[in-house]
């Protein structure tokens, strides 16, 4: 699932914001009860597991100069709720941003 999310700060700025806060992560999950870890790989490339409910999701989020790119590598069990995850996303992600 890839979700882009567009912007208009510096990319540097972008890392900033999500490197300070990317523990807010887990508050995408409804309930609470996540946990999340991150590594950056690169200076604009943010990796991320997410388990919650038994389950453990991956993905990544790209730093591009006019959007970031989460992209979630949803298991099929739980394709059923892509829409929730993905408005989610967006909602939260652009939080993130701000």
């Amino acid at each position: 699932m890839r979700i882009p999310i567009k912007h208009d700060l510096s990319q540097e700025e972008v890392r900033h914001r999500l490197r300070s806060r990317s523990h807010e992560i887990a508050d995408f999950v409804p309930g609470g009860m996540a946990d999340v870890t991150t590594n950056w790989p690169n200076e604009d490339r943010m990796d991320l597991t997410v388990g919650a409910m038994g389950q453990q999701v991956e993905g990544s989020v790209q730093i591009e100069p006019d959007q970031v790119v989460f992209e979630i590598d949803l298991p099929a069990a739980l394709s059923f709720i892509k829409p929730m995850i993905s408005s989610a996303i967006k909602k939260e992600g652009q939080k993130l941003l701000t």
